[in-house]
């Protein structure tokens, strides 16, 4: 059985990847261009990918292919409807990142609702120096206590983010995305978390029916100016309608680890927002601690032993 790993170099090298208990040939790149990859699946029977796209053309050129373990959650990047066609069988990564992410989170939420980069570069500029006494209160803070969380998704990394709000004394309130309704008493209806939230943070997935699903309407019906952060895909929100919002008040921060393009190219809007002290980009290392990535290639090879012991594991569907 022969495994590709296309893209090696997404995974810290510092992270030890187990080969898996059976014979076979493995074959790592570090990375993978678009014009590689079929070429690359030729002969193989198990391609293990991050975020290498796999269309159908790619598939249709590799008729071995009989796995394809997916390097992190989100799947966007594979052709699952070719995948099924095909008979491939798709597999990810879930649960490893129940406690990095929500981390991540809240060093965000913290740093935006009580300044801490804006303080930082003062102090670096000499502001302090220049104070006539102790301290100085060129930025705003705010307590996080008895303020509004708005969640938006409710699996494993929106509930750990609740409760960590929770514990922090917030109220919390938890929706799904735009559109989403029946969820019952226990869910806020979106449009409502939006006017209701102090701190709206984003943990669902990108699709057809998330993609954009906050933008200038949107940012028009925050009437509490909130902090904005995404740590789950970029894509979720239409990132050319940030600054604006930033510019008008509709929300007084925003923080995001992902975005659409990445890296985002040198005219991306994100670049033009890096020096404000309101806004922070970090790049795309919420999943990365190193105890969540070695999680990660741990439960990888468990899901490629499990397929070759026909128990196969963590299979992603087509979205009906």
């Amino acid at each position: 059985m022969k495994i590709v790993f296309l893209d090696r170099e997404t995974i810290s090298p510092r992270t030890h990847v187990r080969r898996p208990a059976f014979d076979h040939e493995w074959v790592e790149y570090p990375r993978t261009g678009p014009a590689e990859a079929a070429e690359r699946l030729r002969d193989a029977d198990v391609a293990i990918v991050n975020k290498v796209r796999l269309t159908a053309d790619v598939l249709a050129q590799a008729p071995r292919l009989r796995l394809i373990a997916v390097a992190a959650t989100g799947t966007d990047n594979i052709d699952l409807a070719a995948c099924q066609a095909r008979g491939i069988v798709v597999s990810n990564i879930r649960g490893y990142a129940t406690h990095t992410v929500p981390e991540h989170t809240f060093a965000l939420i913290f740093a935006l609702r009580r300044s801490i980069c804006a303080y930082r570069d003062a102090v670096r500029a000499g502001r302090w120096q220049q104070a006539d006494q102790f301290c100085f209160f060129d930025h705003p803070i705010r307590d996080l206590a008895g303020s509004t969380l708005g969640v938006v998704g409710d699996g494993a990394l929106g509930q750990s983010v609740a409760a960590m709000g929770r514990a922090l004394g917030m109220r919390v309130l938890i929706s799904g995305h735009k559109g989403r309704t029946g969820q019952g008493r226990l869910y806020t209806p979106f449009e409502e978390t939006l006017r209701q939230a102090d701190v709206l943070t984003l943990h669902c997935p990108l699709n057809d029916r998330t993609r954009n699903m906050i933008a200038a309407p949107e940012f028009a019906q925050m009437e509490r100016s909130p902090l904005l952060v995404n740590t789950a895909r970029g894509g979720l929100v239409d990132e050319s309608a940030v600054g604006p919002a930033l510019d008008a008040g509709q929300i007084s921060g925003a923080a995001f680890d992902v975005t659409s393009v990445e890296p985002p190219p040198a005219d991306h809007p994100f670049m033009a927002l890096l020096d404000r002290p309101n806004f922070i980009l970090t790049p795309h290392v919420a999943w990365a601690s190193a105890e969540a990535i070695q999680a990660l290639a741990d439960q990888l090879i468990d899901n490629i032993e499990a397929f070759v012991a026909s128990r196969p594991t963590n299979v992603v569907e087509p979205r009906a």
